[in-house]
């Protein structure tokens, strides 16, 4: 996820970086996704993944209010 936000903070334009946070949400989602899967398989407890969960709603959040500025301009 760090490594795509760098490259969109990077991008040529609103545009490009737009769309290189995209990629970033993706990034950010499919953390959420592994998470679930490691509570849901009982590899780890709700208690050991909230804090973590947490954090990374708040980043899908933040990287799409990001993503919808960016279009507007």
């Amino acid at each position: 996820m760090a490594a795509n936000y760098r490259a969109a903070r990077r991008g040529k334009s609103h545009r490009d970086f737009a769309a290189k946070v995209g990629t970033v949400i993706e990034e950010a989602d499919e953390s959420l996704f592994w998470l679930e899967l490691l509570e849901r398989s009982d590899i780890s407890t709700a208690d050991e993944t909230s804090e973590v969960q947490a954090e990374a709603n708040e980043l899908v959040a933040i990287f799409t209010t990001c993503q919808k500025t960016a279009r507007a301009k």
